[in-house]
């Protein structure tokens, strides 16, 4: 159980520099002064699942429920 223990451990420590570099990668929420003149409802304003940006968004999730499931994991005492 020790090396399953120390395997997990591992996995946690990557997930954790992972999410937080993923999250630093991300652009802010705040659309500034692009929202007054329009310049939100451009072609890749409508598209962000699809680029880079969205992709970002995703890893961020499911990185995010793996630290979950992780902590909780190597928090039961087994």
């Amino acid at each position: 159980m020790q090396i399953l223990r120390t395997i997990l451990t591992i996995l946690f420590v990557i997930d954790c520099i992972a999410l937080t570099v993923v999250v630093l990668m991300q652009e802010g929420k705040s659309q500034g002064l692009g929202a007054i003149a329009g310049a939100a409802d451009t072609y890749w304003g409508k598209n962000k699942g699809r680029s880079m940006e969205g992709g970002l968004v995703k890893a961020t999730t499911v990185m995010g429920v793996l630290f979950f499931v992780l902590a909780i994991v190597l928090n039961l005492n087994f």
